[in-house]
């Protein structure tokens, strides 16, 4: 089976940004040393909003959007876009750190993960119809992402339904830039939902979190790392991609950057990589190829 050149291109760009999101989850432990999570999601997410506006800015506004009208008859339509998605993306991210309090991280990744699944579940709603490689795609990844992530007795804990309803919220978040990201400009959708995604993230944090100058600075390089490479750099190649992208593809390869957070940890904070991790990553790598090569 030859794969539609877009669709490819779009699948490689998405496993570029799974790439970048495993290694930031070194940054995310050491930055958090420093200040609280939502303290530093509002400030990454502001600093790749503001790595967007010269992007923005030397865009021609009557240039013509491939199959749709002029990009300045569809601003408004993309600030409602980038409201919504950006509205989704903190809820989701808040959930996953309010589990975090309350399981283990190992738990945590795998119930989030379980959006790999959860996505074309809920595409049959929208009128998604994966093929027979992209469902068992997704199983082979879930059960890889269990092997990768889980490693004790697994219990419920009550974190754990915080982290079952934030994978509900990223699967919606994978499958409304799906629908968002073919009907306006990209670039911009990207740059709306992180300016609300920080909004949001910042003045939650004012009232729940300590901030200071001192924390700022030591978390300053993880921060930088966060906002150019993790959301101005990924998040957009998302945006980007899921236009030619299936959302079964999306959550697939998406969802391997448990794999490259566990070859980061290994190679770079001397974390241990046991035979049942590895197996967990050679299983979601397969995942991967069965759901690109036979639906």
């Amino acid at each position: 089976m030859v794969l539609n050149q877009r669709v490819y291109r779009a699948d490689s760009l998405l496993l570029v940004a799974a790439i970048i999101w495993g290694s930031a989850f070194v940054a995310q432990r050491v930055g958090m040393s420093h200040v609280g999570p939502l303290t530093f999601n509002g400030i990454r997410f502001a600093l790749g909003a503001m790595v967007l506006l010269p992007l923005i800015r030397r865009r021609d506004p009557e240039s013509e959007v491939e199959g749709g009208p002029a990009q300045h008859s569809m601003v408004w339509p993309t600030v409602g876009g980038g409201a919504l998605v950006g509205l989704v993306l903190f809820v989701a991210a808040t959930l996953q750190q309010v589990g975090l309090v309350y399981t283990t991280a190992g738990k945590a990744g795998f119930i989030t993960g379980l959006y790999v699944i959860i996505v074309p579940l809920l595409g049959l709603f929208w009128g998604h119809r994966p093929g027979w490689g992209g469902w068992l795609g997704a199983g082979l990844a879930t059960v890889g992402l269990y092997l990768l992530s889980v490693t004790g007795t697994f219990t419920f804990a009550p974190g754990d339904l915080w982290e079952l309803f934030g994978a509900l919220f990223w699967a919606t978040h994978v499958l409304l830039l799906s629908w968002l990201s073919p009907r306006m400009d990209g670039i911009r959708l990207a740059c709306g939902q992180y300016a609300v995604c920080s909004l949001l993230s910042l003045i939650v944090a004012g009232f729940t979190e300590a901030f200071t100058l001192d924390g700022l600075h030591g978390a300053l390089i993880p921060i930088l790392y966060g906002g150019i490479l993790s959301v101005g750099v990924a998040y957009t190649l998302q945006v980007v991609a899921q236009r030619d992208a299936p959302p079964t593809h999306a959550a697939i390869i998406l969802s391997l950057e448990a794999v490259f957070a566990a070859l980061a940890g290994w190679l770079i904070l001397d974390e241990m990589l046991s035979l049942r991790g590895l197996i967990g990553c050679i299983l979601m790598f397969s995942g991967m190829l069965t759901a690109l090569l036979r639906s």
